[in-house]
Order: C-alpha cells, then sequence, then structure tokens
C-alpha cells in the first residue's frame, strides 16, 4: 500500500525532475517551502524549487529522476533517488562535458496540508563533479 505522501513525492521526480514540468511545483510544494540543500544565492520558496529544477534540467536536458526506496511516518517521507542523464549545459560554472552521470541522493521532505514544506538532502555532489570532469576521480589504489 502506497504511503499518503509518495504520489506527490514520486510526482515531483516523474513530472517536474525528469518531465521539466515547473507549473507542477505549485501543485507539490508550499510557497515558503524551505530547501535546506538549495546552492548559495538560490532564492527561497517556491521560486527556489524551480530555479533548483531549471539550472539542473539546463544541465542535463536529459535527467531522470528514478525512486529506488521509499519510506515515510507521518508528516516525513524519505526517498533513495538515482539520477542519470548527460552532461550537456553548464552546470555551476562548469562547461558541458557531454559525460553521462550516474548518482544517488537520499531526500527527506516534511509536508504540510498535503505538499511539501521543507526538504533535506544528501546528494553525492563529489561524484557528480567528478563526473563532469570538474574534479579528477582518484586513482585506483
Amino acid at each position: 500500500m502506497a504511503g499518503q505522501h509518495e504520489d506527490m513525492m514520486r510526482s515531483f521526480y516523474d513530472e517536474v525532475l525528469s518531465g521539466g514540468d515547473l507549473d507542477r511545483i505549485t501543485d507539490i510544494c508550499t510557497e515558503d517551502v524551505v530547501d535546506h540543500e538549495a546552492p548559495p544565492g538560490m532564492p527561497g520558496g517556491i521560486e527556489g524549487v524551480k530555479a533548483f529544477v531549471q539550472m539542473y534540467r539546463g544541465a542535463f536536458p536529459d535527467l531522470r529522476a528514478t525512486v529506488e526506496d521509499y519510506l515515510e511516518q507521518g508528516d516525513r517521507a524519505v526517498a533513495r533517488v538515482r539520477f542519470t542523464g548527460t552532461h550537456q549545459g553548464e552546470l555551476m560554472g562548469v562547461p558541458p562535458s557531454g559525460n553521462q552521470v550516474d548518482l544517488e541522493s537520499i531526500d527527506v521532505i516534511r509536508v504540510e496540508g498535503g505538499k511539501c514544506a521543507e526538504h533535506w538532502g544528501a546528494t553525492d555532489n563529489l561524484a557528480l563533479m567528478q563526473q563532469i570532469g570538474a574534479i579528477p576521480q582518484q586513482a585506483p589504489a
């Protein structure tokens, strides 16, 4: 049986991140949503979520987010998500490399009134930067 927040969370990954439907963000997030993982300088609230999605979809137009595990308890939901895509646009000053990326993230949200009110994330940004060539990968020992 699906959790009560699961459809909302999966819609964000499927329709917004993978599909690029920015209009769905207002259905999924509260107006003043707080993203504790937002990059420095990113606006707050829904505009920040839109800017974040635009930044990543601009860098990875073929971005796909696949939920591999999902848990929820009360007003919290947790997803382990695999992100894949091709680095075809600039990302945080890193020019397009054409490299494929494949990385995992753990997302935790707090739900209020049926919408995401807060987000915490743990993304393997080191692996991301290595995969797009911004940071050299360590040679095997």
